[in-house]
Formats: C-alpha cells, sequence, structure tokens
C-alpha cells in the first residue's frame, strides 16, 4: 500500500502563490505516476496536472498551463505543485493522486489512479 500526504494549502490573495507538497510513503516503488486534482464546492473533481516516474512527462490542464508548474523528488518520494498567479477560481481542495501501473501515456482521468491523498484546502480571494 501506499500513503499519499499532502500539505502547503491554505489563504492567499489572487495573483499569489503557493506550492503544495505531496509525501508518499509505503511501497512507494510501486509508485509510477503522479497527479494533482481538485474539486470546487458543488463541482466534480478535475485533473490539474500529472507527472510521470521519471518526471520526463508532464500533462496539464489548460486552465492551468502556465501557471502551474508540477515536479517531483524521487530521493524524497515527494511530488510538488508550484501555483502562481492564483485566480480566485482556483479554490478547492486539491488532491494528490498516485498511479500503480506502467503506461505509455501520463493518466489524466482520476479512475486510473490508485492512490489518493486527503486533500489539502486553497482558497484564493479577490
Amino acid at each position: 500500500q501506499v500513503q499519499l500526504v499532502e500539505s502547503g494549502g491554505g489563504l492567499v490573495q489572487a495573483g499569489g502563490s503557493l506550492r503544495l507538497s505531496c509525501a508518499a510513503s509505503g511501497r512507494t516503488s510501486t509508485i509510477y505516476a503522479m497527479g494533482w486534482f481538485r474539486q470546487a464546492p458543488g463541482k466534480k473533481r478535475e485533473f490539474v496536472t500529472a507527472i510521470s516516474r521519471s518526471g520526463g512527462n508532464t500533462a496539464y490542464a489548460d486552465f492551468v498551463k502556465g501557471r502551474f508548474t508540477i515536479s517531483r523528488d524521487n530521493a524524497k518520494n515527494t511530488v510538488y505543485l508550484q501555483m502562481n498567479s492564483l485566480k480566485p477560481e482556483d479554490t478547492a481542495v486539491y488532491y494528490c493522486a498516485a498511479d500503480k501501473l506502467f503506461r505509455l501515456y501520463t493518466a489524466v482521468v482520476d479512475r486510473e489512479y490508485d492512490y489518493w491523498g486527503q486533500g489539502t484546502q486553497v482558497t484564493v480571494s479577490s
């Protein structure tokens, strides 16, 4: 099993930045891609970004391109989400996810991820 713990959420003004972290523990050798999803109140969970095991492949939702950057440090079993130029519509609970299957692509749908963190709240004020 794999456990994921997010941190770094909080309250920030529009235009500000936050850096989220997701630390993995347990059978981390079984993890391939890792991703971030988010869910705003009353909305469905949506894909934000993902990164392959090597870090060589990334995927971003259109609404975060140019503002958010995903990275990972496999030595620390941690994935990061640097969020810049935050907007009020970025307000949501952000979830870290891990995929235990090797794929020829980086998964962007939540059903393809096997492990999930508890989420961290990000609130952007206008």
